[in-house]
């Protein structure tokens, strides 16, 4: 199973999977992630890739001690189904 990557350069949280990238657009301020937008591609949908991508996000914030504010509504609604993750809510 691929790994979640942090893209710095570009902002983004990036899952690679089958010659595609999922990726979920942030900003980091003070501790505090903002998952401003997530993009499956069309060809990776159904196959849980997105929730694969919010739940690495969220691990990384969890790891780096950061608050998360979640902007993008996929990544919100997925805290919402995962009361694990509700101690991260900036």
């Amino acid at each position: 199973m691929p790994e979640v990557i942090d893209n710095p350069s570009l902002h983004r949280f990036e899952l690679p999977v089958d010659g595609r990238v999922a990726f979920s657009e942030y900003v980091l301020t003070d501790g505090v992630l903002t998952v401003r937008h997530t993009e499956v591609p069309k060809e990776l949908e159904g196959r849980g890739v997105g929730s694969q991508l919010a739940r690495g996000v969220l691990d990384h914030a969890r790891a780096q001690g950061w608050k998360v504010i979640p902007r993008c509504p996929f990544v919100n609604a997925y805290m919402t189904r995962h009361p694990e993750y509700d101690d991260l809510r900036a």
